[in-house]
């Protein structure tokens, strides 16, 4: 089975497996904080698609979020010129434990250390949103572009509220104060994921946020390029796989976008 296809595959089963969970009861654990959940609902979804992937690629190395608490060494996974899955089996967890909507599965596939596929699917609005490198991005059949908006006073912008409460989280809402005045609006959903494929989309201008790992933000990195925006660290520095945090927006917006982010450091 071709990669674009056992990824979009993989994300509707796991997406189905989800919310076959939704309204019911299961577990919920805290890992680095009260504001960093996990269920065993991550970890089956992980375990499905981990299984999936070992059935017709078994020499591939996988990166997926709830792996990570067994040892993975992610930065040298992720520089290995081998072929990498990076898995989330649900961002957006605190959305899907408090019963919102906004949980996604993100798969993506890189290939000496660049992403080459991305697969992000919203299951509650039977949304996929999927790219290859060099072919585009795609909500379901219709191709993405995004927004042609340059006048930030117009612009709305995304964010998120990352675990890490004294450190990325003030850093977030210290730039939403210095955006917040100048900008359309913020949104916050609680997935990055979902966030980058909106910025994709076309639907917002842009989306910051510091602390994310690779599984985060690969495939909604890999989208934003393919609809014709543009994704760095949050510096304005070219994104690699060990890059934490990012900064995605349309282009048009982005210079305006990493000073306002940094203006504070």
């Amino acid at each position: 089975m071709g990669y674009i296809n056992l990824a979009l595959r993989m994300a509707r089963e796991a997406g189905g497996l989800i919310k076959d969970y939704v309204d019911g009861d299961f577990k919920v654990e805290e890992k680095s904080s009260k504001a960093d959940l996990v269920t065993e609902v991550d970890q089956k979804s992980e375990s499905f698609i981990r299984n999936r992937i070992h059935e017709y690629y078994p020499e591939h190395k996988i990166i997926g979020e709830e792996g990570v608490a067994g040892g993975e060494d992610v930065n040298a996974v992720a520089e290995s010129d081998d072929y990498i899955w990076i898995i989330d089996p649900i961002d957006g967890t605190t959305n899907f434990v408090h019963g919102l909507p906004g949980y996604t599965i993100s798969l993506a596939l890189s290939y000496k250390k660049q992403v080459i596929l991305g697969v992000i699917y919203d299951p509650n609005l039977d949304e996929m949103f999927w790219a290859e490198k060099g072919k585009g991005a795609f909500l379901n059949n219709n191709r993405l572009t995004v927004s042609e908006n340059d006048d930030l006073e117009g612009c709305v912008l995304a964010t998120g509220y990352p675990s890490d409460v004294k450190g990325d989280r003030a850093k977030v809402i210290n730039t939403i104060n210095t955006l917040g005045p100048v900008c359309g609006n913020i949104r916050t959903f609680g997935s990055a994921a979902l966030h980058l494929a909106y910025v994709a989309a076309g639907r917002m201008e842009g989306f910051w946020e510091q602390g994310l790992n690779v599984w985060d933000v690969a495939a909604g990195y890999l989208l934003v390029n393919e609809a014709g925006g543009t994704a760095t660290a949050i510096t304005g520095e070219t994104y690699n796989l060990t890059t934490r945090g990012l900064v995605a927006s349309n282009g048009h917006i982005h210079k305006n976008l990493v000073e306002s982010i940094n203006v504070n450091d």
